[in-house]
């Protein structure tokens, strides 16, 4: 768009201010000016009849006349689609064009919107259907889908795979705004998040000499997080439902910020003893076992592809090698 298209007319002083009905009714800052100087301001099809009641735009004449008009007066046409016949004439005549100026995030708008579609009659019927039970085992399957996107560093996957998880989100609060007894919406869900980012963050939003780099951030963290849910016990809030070797790591930091000796942890001869005592050195040298156990299990997986390859490629039968023939293909041996 050139510039002479972007600012009111020099000759006419005639403009299209589009308006972004997942704002609302909000007018672009930029027509202001302009609403107040037009001799004539009239709504376009499709402008939602509260935007209409507030700017005190009329119905346009015909297509002819309103181009007529707009040669001789300061004529203002305000619509939400850009490319409809009023707009597409009055722009050629050299009208100019006001967007609407969306906040960063906005396209979150659509996505509510297109959730709540799906749920409502007219809807999809097995988005309708769904539960916060018959919902869980997605919730678990696409949280992994972008562990592996992310442990692969594919980007394109990630974008596919965070739009899949915040589904999930969208999909969750909906459920939960038709529950009857305690009804609550994704803004609920948005204005706690808020809430809590901005009270655990005193040293961004307020001043806390108490945090001085990441590491006392994170303590303080802790700190309010605890404060703030009055926890009885050092490991309430632990997800019971995480994987096992996760769970063990984050009850051993639990227990370690708490002050429990070392040497009250888990101990035995059993595996999972073993397990436990694992996870908790890792976590404890500051790594995270999930991780690390994950990172061993796939390049395991990766050898048993390429030793099964390389018997393939020799002609053996891959569905039953012997243990000499999966040490001769193993990648890394002589």
């Amino acid at each position: 768009m050139d510039a002479a298209r972007q600012q009111p007319s020099a000759v006419t002083g005639c403009a299209v201010v589009l308006v972004d009905d997942r704002l609302g009714d909000t007018i672009p800052a930029e027509a202001v000016p302009v609403l107040r100087s037009a001799s004539a301001v009239h709504a376009d099809k499709g402008l939602t009849e509260s935007a209409r009641a507030a700017s005190g735009a009329t119905e346009p004449p015909r297509i002819p006349e309103l181009l007529e008009k707009a040669r001789h007066e300061a004529v203002v046409l305000i619509a939400a689609e850009e490319h409809s016949e009023a707009v597409t004439g009055l722009l050629s005549s050299g009208a100019a064009l006001i967007r609407p100026r969306p906040p960063h995030g906005a396209e979150l708008l659509d996505a509510v919107t297109v959730m709540d579609r799906l749920r409502s009659p007219g809807g999809c019927p097995w988005d309708a259907g769904q539960t916060h039970d018959s919902l869980r085992t997605y919730l678990v399957e696409e949280t992994y889908e972008l562990l592996d996107a992310l442990e692969r560093r594919d980007r394109a996957a990630m974008r596919e795979e965070l739009g899949d998880v915040l589904l999930q989100v969208l999909f969750h609060a909906r459920v939960a705004a038709e529950d009857e007894r305690d009804p609550f919406d994704v803004d609920t869900v948005a204005a706690e998040l808020v809430s809590k980012l901005v009270s655990r963050h005193p040293h961004v939003f307020a001043t806390d000499d108490a945090v001085r780099d990441a590491e006392s951030q994170h303590a303080r963290w802790e700190e309010l997080k605890q404060a703030e849910k009055q926890r009885e016990s050092a490991v309430d809030g632990v997800a019971h439902g995480q994987p096992a070797v996760a769970l063990a790591a984050k009850l051993a930091q639990r227990a370690r910020r708490a002050g429990v000796p070392a040497d009250l942890l888990p101990a035995g001869s059993g595996a999972g003893a073993e397990l436990f005592a694992l996870a908790a050195r890792a976590e404890h040298r500051g790594l995270d076992p999930e991780d690390e156990l994950r990172a061993v299990a796939l390049a395991f997986d990766e050898r048993v592809r390429a030793a099964e390859a390389s018997a393939r490629e020799s002609g053996a039968d891959t569905n039953g090698l012997s243990a000499e023939l999966w040490r001769r293909h193993w990648p890394g041996r002589e």
